[in-house]
């Protein structure tokens, strides 16, 4: 069994959307960030970093939406969201997931809240860099997936997928979103209809990008 901790729209809606994709039981505890809920002692005891998700498995918290993402898959390999060991696309698995959380993800922390790292007085300027950085990483992926698509690790389907979507997701309101590239809008485009989209958007109120 499975409980989620999680906020609509967040770092974990990578997680939630794969969970219910899989069709495993799992609950779900929504937190008020805006509240500072994930900073109070009983949460910081599951997560000591204060933030989205934590995932509570078999009575062990666990957290890092991409970490998560990993294990889920390893836990149900029935799902098929690992490509097998040897294969190409093991290769473009690991290395699209830890780029994605460790380059594209501090990126977009660094564009919605410039000044934690910056400071209020260079606000701006961090906020520009995280633009060029964001974009640059979407020429790459564009690239990868106009080449050896049409999923982010080649031909096989992955969770790195889920990673991925929420990320771009996460620019649809950015100068440029990740949409207005052309091989990501198709991408994108096969990642909504999948049934459990719909039904992510429905649990979590979400009603935009869609």
């Amino acid at each position: 069994m499975y409980t989620l901790y999680y906020a609509p729209g967040s770092a974990s809606l990578a997680v939630h959307w794969l969970l219910i994709d899989l069709g495993v039981p799992f609950e779900l505890r929504s937190l008020d960030l805006q509240a500072g809920e994930q900073k109070r002692a009983e949460y910081l005891a599951l997560n000591p970093n204060g933030v989205v998700p934590t995932l509570v498995i078999e009575g062990t918290p666990a957290y890092e939406c991409a970490a998560l993402l990993m294990i889920l898959a390893d836990r149900h390999p029935d799902a098929h969201l690992v490509p097998a060991p040897g294969a190409p696309a093991r290769l473009a698995y690991y290395q699209w997931m830890v780029h994605l959380a460790n380059t594209l993800q501090p990126a977009f922390r660094q564009w919605f809240y410039p000044q934690e790292a910056a400071g209020e007085a260079s606000a701006e300027a961090a906020r520009e860099s995280a633009r060029q950085r964001i974009e640059s990483a979407w020429d790459r992926v564009d690239a990868e997936l106009a080449v050896r698509g049409p999923w982010i690790a080649g031909g096989v389907f992955s969770a790195a997928d889920f990673l991925a979507t929420m990320l771009m997701r996460w620019s649809r309101n950015m100068p440029r979103p990740a949409t207005e590239w052309p091989a990501i809008r198709e991408y994108v485009a096969r990642m909504k209809e999948r049934p459990s989209f719909a039904e992510l958007y429905r649990r979590e109120g979400l009603t935009d990008w869609t």
